[in-house]
């Protein structure tokens, strides 16, 4: 499949998303700061979840399971080169099995996406922005 997306676009948002698979607890500038990035891009919160989903979360729900996890930040190249190599090779599989594995670890960002959630909206919806 040839990848028909805006990697430009994206990356800003694949970047903020990355660090709800960090081994650390985000704080509320980090819901702020993911929250900022999704206004400012072309997408709508809930076609973020899906880039979240079909996206960002293949390539590292795996962290989140890790016990010495990655902590720091994930390199953004690395990031944005695998995020692209598994657009590229996505088959009905590789779909059926993120369908799969996301429905059984999405519980582990429940409350970061409640927590986004509402950072967007009151960003969103205040006459400052």
């Amino acid at each position: 499949m040839e990848l028909s997306i805006n990697i430009e676009e994206r990356k800003p948002i694949w970047i903020a998303l990355s660090v709800f698979y960090l081994d650390t607890e985000l704080q509320k500038s980090d819901f702020k700061h993911i929250a900022l990035k999704i206004i400012e891009s072309p997408y709508s919160f809930e076609e973020v979840i899906q880039i979240n989903k079909y996206e960002v979360f293949p390539i590292l729900y795996s962290n989140l399971l890790s016990v010495s996890g990655e902590w720091s930040g994930f390199n953004e190249e690395w990031l944005i080169e695998s995020i692209a190599s598994s657009l590229n090779s996505r088959s009905t599989i590789k779909k059926l099995a993120i369908e799969s594995l996301y429905t059984a670890f999405k519980w582990m960002c429940k409350s970061y996406w409640e927590e986004l959630k509402k950072n967007y909206g009151q960003l969103n919806n205040s006459p400052d922005f």
